[in-house]
């Protein structure tokens, strides 16, 4: 019952299309990881806690990705959202979830979620590919599919890996990433040479212009092969690629994150990076058991309730979220947002 309370307050609140909501709720919800605050017994807001795995400092760590949050119209302005967030984020932390992210779906949502700790570090690149002339050689075949692959995920999942903080995605996740696809024919492209997967792009097409959110290659040759077919067999002559930031590039920024498991998150820091020292006062308006003092030395995290001698840094949990994250440019793609 409560599914079908949380759909029709999901339809109320977002300019969806009827497709997207059944595949959402029919292959992304679950209850389980849904949470909801009632009036009566009517849904007034509710959100879902996405579980996501993330590579950070050479591990891997459980990440909770916000998504539909919303609340009924008559109820906004009232806290709701906030206490709603609040109680997310104490059954993330018994869940044992490290970070929780997500995209704001207005601008001005940024500024929302800063109050609640999240910071905008979430970023990308992207460049614009220009009207490829034809390869010299043809040594590659490409196909379009949203039909899952073993292969493809295997592939696209080995390259997303590499990338030393990003939002990773299992095998049940990718299947809904191809679902979504084909509601708006779109596809993703595979590049093999010998029956062998060598490079795959997951491509979104609006009109005359395609955006690849997703495009991974084992050369540069094999990906200007690949490139030139998508426009032969899309028709497109735009084609912009999404990457992780890249410094000579311009980053637009995409979306936030707030830490939830503070000491997990600081020893995997301080073990990756022995060299920082950091004395830390830390304030989490939501979760109290996140403040006191924390102490990063020689690759270990020491936690204390009470303060000990010597200076601190004074930080809120927004300000150490960007702090600790944003220096490693966090990436996230494929998210549905």
């Amino acid at each position: 019952m409560i599914k079908e309370e949380v759909k029709a307050l999901w339809k109320l609140c977002f300019d969806d299309s009827e497709d997207f909501i059944e595949m959402y709720f029919r292959l992304r919800y679950n209850n389980e990881t849904s949470i909801a605050i009632e009036s009566g017994e009517e849904v007034i807001a509710a959100l879902q806690m996405i579980p996501y795995p993330m590579t950070f400092c050479g591990k891997a760590i459980q990440t909770s990705y916000i998504s539909g949050a919303c609340t009924h119209p008559d109820y906004r302005g009232n806290g709701v959202m906030r206490e709603l967030l609040s109680q997310a984020f104490v059954r993330m932390l018994r869940s044992d979830v490290a970070v929780s992210t997500l995209i704001p779906g207005e601008p001005w949502l940024f500024d929302y979620y800063a109050r609640l700790g999240y910071a905008p570090v979430f970023g990308y690149s992207s460049r614009e590919i220009p009207a490829n002339k034809a390869p010299r050689t043809s040594s590659i075949s490409v196909r379009s599919t949203v039909d899952y692959e073993q292969a493809v995920y295997l592939y696209l999942n080995k390259k997303m890996e590499k990338h030393p903080c990003c939002i990773q995605h299992t095998e049940a996740d990718f299947k809904v990433i191809l679902e979504d696809l084909a509601l708006e024919n779109n596809a993703v492209y595979i590049a093999t040479r010998k029956e062998q997967v060598v490079g795959v792009a997951v491509a979104y097409q609006t009109g005359n212009e395609l955006q690849l959110p997703a495009l991974f290659t084992d050369t540069e040759e094999i990906e200007n092969e690949l490139l030139y077919k998508i426009q032969k067999m899309t028709g497109c002559k735009r084609l912009t690629v999404l990457t992780p930031p890249a410094h000579a590039a311009k980053l637009h920024l995409l979306g936030m994150a707030r830490i939830i498991d503070i000491r997990r998150i600081l020893q995997l820091y301080a073990a990756a990076y022995p060299s920082d020292e950091m004395n830390i006062e830390l304030t989490d308006e939501q979760l109290s058991t996140n403040n006191g003092y924390y102490y990063l030395c020689s690759g270990k995290c020491m936690y204390n309730k009470e303060r000990l001698p010597g200076t601190h840094l004074k930080l809120s949990i927004g300000e150490l979220s960007e702090k600790i994250l944003a220096p490693l440019q966090p990436y996230m793609s494929l998210m549905l947002d």
